[in-house]
């Protein structure tokens, strides 16, 4: 079967799949592999460890995965999100990131490249097939820039010039040494720079260099600390994840035509802030388990029950949400919240 066949077959899964594009990709050392070494070297990727740890995978993927030759690279929208969220949990003007608001796509994501592996299994009995998502160790931007899905922008994401940037990566590995002359797209950046400019705490450097620790994402997400203190207030409303790098490019803004946000703080009418002022009380008030099952299988989950009450009481400050005084009060006496407790109280007085 030809490389043209083998695309034939998976045109004929992307609309059941809701794939919007893919590419192929040989698994060669990563063009942006001197980069990224330079920027754990530097320390910019916080807290996340495992990325340093599984660097040496993502230089050369056949030392854990010896056969695999080539890369299928596929892409998904999340705007609108592809999975809605099976049972809502009680939020409904928090600030959440567009990817987040539905179901985890590390599991249906990957659920629908492994149907498609099954379908070239039976054609290539004899070959692997392996799906991923970025919880892998792939630089999968790398392989995404590669097969042709877009350029990377200076917010560091993967932009394509008709799908604009708002869709998750997949990728499946295989035995199969497909040659490709899929040329990478040009940078169509220019002198554009509105995702440094409006990065509310400086995260992006310069173009296509993030600092992690910076980034709103991380400091919703992924870090299990306290922000420092300059940081809180530039964290603005966001509780969960950020997206104005994105919503602020131009190449969104021409795919999407204004159904983007790209308010440092949201404007919200009073129905809504009484929507936002319950959804924060009851983060605060609910135990870490009444969290765990209600936010299962959604990426909220990855921040813990600890992550998401951080969270809230940051946005309760930066929003002068007085009414939910008592309710942060109760958490003054927590061992690791205690004193952003107090500092959200002090804001509140301000």
């Amino acid at each position: 079967m030809t490389l043209q066949e083998i695309q034939s077959l998976i045109d004929q899964h992307l609309q059941t799949e809701g794939f919007s594009h893919f590419g192929v990709a040989a698994l060669e050392r990563p063009f942006s592999m001197s980069f990224y070494n330079e920027w754990l070297k530097e320390g910019l990727h916080g807290d996340m460890k495992y990325l340093a740890e599984h660097a040496g995978i993502k230089e050369n993927p056949q030392s854990k995965w010896p056969r695999a030759h080539s890369a299928l690279v596929f892409a998904i929208p999340y705007f609108p999100h592809p999975q809605p969220q099976e049972a809502s949990p009680p939020l409904s003007s928090a600030r959440i990131s567009l990817y987040a608001q539905g179901m985890d796509y590390h599991f249906w994501f990957k659920d629908k490249m492994n149907r498609l592996c099954s379908a070239l299994k039976e054609i290539f009995p004899d070959e692997e097939f392996l799906a991923f998502t970025d919880s892998s160790p792939i630089l999968e931007r790398d392989l995404a820039r590669r097969a042709g899905l877009g350029w990377v922008g200076k917010n560091t994401c993967v932009i394509h010039p008709k799908k604009g940037s708002l869709f998750f990566i997949g990728e499946i590995y295989t035995s199969l040494n497909l040659k490709t002359e899929i040329e990478p797209l040009p940078d169509f950046c220019g002198k554009c720079q509105k995702c440094i400019d409006i990065c509310p705490t400086g995260a992006l450097l310069e173009p296509r260099k993030m600092d992690a620790r910076k980034c709103i994402s991380y400091l919703t997400i992924e870090s299990r600390e306290v922000p420092e203190e300059s940081l809180r207030s530039q964290i603005g409303d966001w509780f969960f994840g950020c997206d104005l790098c994105q919503t602020t490019c131009p190449w969104n803004e021409k795919v999407f035509k204004g159904q983007l946000n790209t308010e440092t703080v949201l404007s919200l009418s009073e129905d809504q802030e009484a929507d936002l002022k319950e959804d924060l009380r009851y983060i605060l008030t609910a135990s870490g388990k009444q969290l765990s099952r209600d936010f299962l299988g959604t990426p909220l989950a990855r921040a813990g029950s600890f992550g998401l009450k951080r969270n809230a009481l940051i946005v309760i400050a930066n929003r002068k949400i007085s009414a939910l005084q008592e309710e942060v009060r109760t958490l003054q006496a927590h061992p690791k919240l205690g004193e952003l407790a107090t500092w959200t109280l002090e804001q509140l007085k301000a």
